[in-house]
């Protein structure tokens, strides 16, 4: 008869089969059945406890820094975009919903600490007071809310759970009202609103006092612009400046020509021949014989009445004598009749003397006129220059004024804007996505049962293989030959009892 060989028989049972692969259950169903059990209890219990769990949560927005309106006259449309948000923003506002006192307002709010007083940590500890349980509270608080930034977002996802669902619900809602005024608080002073309202009034009040120096200024002087009057008045002193050098070069002229004309008029003669004329003495004999015969009648007349000899008659002849020896004599003359008359050369050069020297006079006047009126001028430019540096720190002491009152003006009304916004709790940072109710449990129970259901599959049948795995013995033939390598005559199946 021939041997069974060994390898022959390995060869054949090296295979497994359904049965193999599920034998170890059979054989450790135990095991099995204890562990299926246990889990499922676990999943029952964990079903119960997450039944009772809810879970409330929230979204923050977190954005650049709120840009305020500027308060401006001019159009706004143009307005600067909000900053990129980056991690260490997330990162701050993160710290800022862990801080401990922010925690602790909630607590207040919420009432946390009066729960803390029914728990077991309260009972070892009976003589703790309000602030201990307070403490205890925001504690228990800061571990059990899930604050997380959502990557590649500007969000910050809040959650807490709690086997009340209003109590959840309150806790998140108080987070974030107070959050947000927490933030507003940290990110912006308080009391500037009210500093640069006191600033605007007293730049008001500066602003019309400069004003009131100003007005008074003008109404005292008189004068509204002593610029333009010390402008003007500096081209009258240019022209006056012109016309004086005008009438000196006059005057010198003038002396020039005068002291011309008086050399002039010393060699000039003052009359001149303006008629000259020839006569033979005819008139005159003309005349004389009329005296002739007039001394002949007279002598006739004297010779009726008296003798030759009487005086009369003897006059008479010597006259007629005389007249007869003067047409004798003038008969022999001739006359030359000359007419002489003023110089009109010399008349010209001395009307031309009188004329310029009343000229000379006029301009002497004209240059010492403006040489006063150009001293007056001057005056009037230097206290004009004076009196326009006094109004120039006027002006500029109202335009100084007028840009710190409107400058501080902006600031009061943009911080007004700002805490406008504030008490409408509008920052940079927003509830994106608000806490609502919950009114569900965090998961449901069919769902704990279906995974724990699967779970328990998995670890019992796990655990009868890791407990047949443990196992040393030898438990068939296909065994003994693979582990031995001995051929097996005989095999007794194992009987139950």
């Amino acid at each position: 008869m021939t041997e069974p060989n060994p390898e022959s028989a390995l060869g054949r049972n090296s295979d497994p089969t359904l049965r193999d692969l599920l034998a170890p259950l059979f054989r450790r169903k135990r095991i099995f059945a204890y562990t299926f059990c246990g889990v499922m209890l676990g999943t029952v219990v964990a079903a119960f406890i997450l039944n009772n769990t809810h879970k409330a949560s929230m979204e923050i927005l977190v954005n650049g820094q709120r840009l305020d309106p500027t308060v401006t006259s001019q159009s706004t449309q143009g307005q600067a975009a909000s900053p990129p948000v980056s991690d260490y923003d997330i990162g701050s506002e993160v710290e800022l919903l862990k801080s401990p006192d922010l925690l602790q307002k909630v607590v207040t709010a919420t009432g946390l600490q009066d729960r803390e007083r029914k728990s077991l940590t309260a009972f070892f500890h009976p003589g703790a007071d309000e602030a201990w349980y307070v403490a205890r509270a925001t504690e228990h608080l800061g571990g059990k809310l899930d604050i997380t930034a959502v990557s590649k977002s500007n969000l910050i996802q809040v959650a807490y759970k709690s086997t009340n669902p209003q109590l959840a619900y309150d806790v998140l809602q108080t987070l974030g009202k107070m959050y947000l005024a927490q933030h507003l608080a940290v990110h912006r002073p308080q009391g500037s609103y009210s500093f640069f309202a006191s600033q605007t009034q007293k730049y008001q009040q500066a602003l019309a006092d400069s004003e009131a120096r100003l007005a008074d200024f003008t109404k005292t002087t008189g004068i509204a612009s002593p610029d333009v009057q010390r402008t003007d008045l500096a081209q009258q002193v240019v022209n006056a400046v012109g016309a004086l050098e005008s009438a000196r070069q006059v005057i010198a002229a003038d002396k020039h020509r005068i002291e011309d004309e008086t050399a002039r008029i010393k060699v000039t003669p003052d009359r001149s021949l303006a008629q000259q004329s020839t006569d033979s003495a005819q008139s005159l004999m003309q005349q004389l014989q009329a005296n002739l015969l007039a001394a002949e009648i007279k002598k006739t007349q004297l010779m009726m009445k008296y003798e030759p000899n009487y005086p009369l008659v003897q006059e008479a002849d010597q006259e007629i004598a005389e007249t007869q020896a003067a047409i004798v004599s003038a008969a022999k003359q001739q006359y030359i009749n000359q007419t002489t008359d003023r110089d009109p050369t010399f008349e010209l050069i001395r009307e031309d003397i009188a004329k310029t020297q009343a000229d000379l006079a006029f301009h002497r006047a004209t240059a010492g006129a403006l040489e006063h009126s150009i001293h007056g001028l001057q005056l009037q430019m230097v206290d004009l220059d004076q009196k326009a540096l006094t109004q120039a720190d006027l002006i500029r002491e109202v335009k100084a004024n007028e840009a710190n009152y409107l400058l501080y003006l902006s600031k009061r009304e943009q911080e007004r804007t700002s805490d406008a916004l504030d008490e409408k709790r509008i920052s940079n940072v927003a509830i994106a996505v608000p806490p609502i109710l919950p009114i569900l449990p965090l998961i449901g129970p069919v769902l704990v049962l279906l995974v724990g259901v699967v779970l328990a599959a998995f670890v019992s049948t796990g655990s009868a293989f890791l407990a047949e795995y443990l196992n040393p013995s030898l438990r068939t033939p296909a065994e003994v030959l693979e582990v031995l390598r001995i051929p097996v005559l005989a095999s007794v199946p194992k009987q139950t009892a």
